[in-house]
């Protein structure tokens, strides 16, 4: 029996780990697969899924400058409700903790429609770290049907909030699946490095760090290229106003540090690939990155991702310039610190994770 499968995308981060899913489920003869663009993120989105080979069916087209949460959240929960109403699928399924999915959690209880939720279970236990996106996931928590939880550990938080074992399945992350599709091919970095130069990935763009905390990331980063002439930064702007500003007044004439715009999630690969170090705020780097051998600095003071951080191959250091500019100098100094972070390990899956959802899904919608 046929059975028609919503799969919401709104962000980048979204594309790419739901890129691996949508194509999983195609493969399946039983699976009617209608993807759902909310276009939240409408350029960076639409780059990753047509770098997966992926249309969007329905496109929302929700994104708007400077928009509030409150009005994005209406326009989505709105969009979603219509769209769900005209398909009237057997499940919808959306990925993370943004705004779009937990509108279509909320757009699914009202509609009496199973929701189906990958990546369940991250917490940082902190309401406003990161925010919003704690309090979005623990709704979508609350009302979905099958929790697909990336670690044991996303699992156990799961159990703690007497979520039936039963609706749990832990299957990996689903971003190394779709890194490794990607990182097998031979892709070009935005700007020429040399061979001998020591290249810095940085990405900023969470809401807690717009102001004093991104001002402090652009003066550490300065002092690093100054104390180390064999270093190289590269950082992809995002395009909100609150970073692109600071960043372009802070750092956008020195010469070693290259401002460019969002990478296509192929070319942030191949930079990720080429990196010696890397200073993120983003949840998908701390993933990504270990499976890489490349270490990463997050500029947070919570992480819903703990495991990279106990296995030592992740460092959650928080957004002070005297900090970043210790932990920075140490990593670009001491090779045998580097080489215990650098090891290639990652805690986050095998690249098997799709697969095991979409058994998952057999397992509970087909098999009665």
């Amino acid at each position: 029996m046929t059975k028609t499968i919503l799969c919401i995308v709104g962000t980048r981060p979204e594309a790419i780990k739901m890129a691996p899913v949508i194509l999983a489920l195609r493969r399946e003869p039983w699976a009617k697969v209608v993807v759902v663009a909310t276009a939240q993120h409408r350029e960076l989105a639409d780059e990753v899924l047509s770098l997966f080979g992926i249309e969007p069916d329905v496109d929302l087209d929700l994104m708007q400058p400077n928009q509030k949460l409150a009005d994005l959240t209406a326009r989505a929960l709105v969009g979603l409700d219509r769209v769900i109403g005209e398909t009237s699928p057997d499940m919808v399924i959306a990925q993370g903790d943004t705004t779009s999915v937990m509108a279509a959690a909320t757009a699914c209880f009202y509609r009496q429609v199973p929701f189906l939720h990958v990546e369940a279970g991250l917490r940082s236990f902190d309401m406003q770290n990161p925010f919003p996106e704690e309090f979005n996931r623990i709704v979508a928590s609350r009302i979905a049907t099958l929790h697909f939880a990336p670690t044991a550990s996303a699992r156990r938080h799961l159990l703690d909030e007497k979520v039936p074992e039963g609706d749990i399945v832990v299957t990996g992350n689903t971003v190394i699946d779709a890194l490794h599709m990607v990182a097998a091919q031979d892709l070009p970095l935005p700007v020429a490095i040399a061979p001998d130069r020591r290249l810095v990935l940085v990405t900023v763009h969470r809401r807690e760090n717009f102001g004093e905390p991104i001002q402090g990331i652009c003066r550490a980063i300065l002092t690093l290229v100054e104390e180390h002439d064999d270093v190289e930064v590269l950082w992809p702007v995002h395009p909100n106003p609150n970073v692109t500003g600071v960043a372009h007044a802070l750092l956008g004439t020195n010469p070693r540090v290259h401002l460019v715009k969002p990478q296509p999630y192929g070319g942030f690969v191949a930079a990720m690939k080429r990196a010696h170090l890397i200073l993120s705020d983003s949840g998908g780097v701390q993933e990504e990155a270990p499976a890489l051998a490349r270490p990463v600095l997050v500029l947070r003071r919570e992480t819903e991702r703990p495991e990279a951080i106990e296995a030592g191959v992740v460092r959650l250091i928080g957004t002070d310039s005297d900090v970043i500019l210790r932990h920075g100098r140490e990593l670009l100094s001491d090779a045998d610190a580097y080489r215990r972070m650098a090891r290639g390990e990652s805690p986050y899956g095998d690249g098997h994770a799709s697969g095991r959802i979409v058994e998952a899904i057999k397992a509970r919608f087909l098999s009665s």
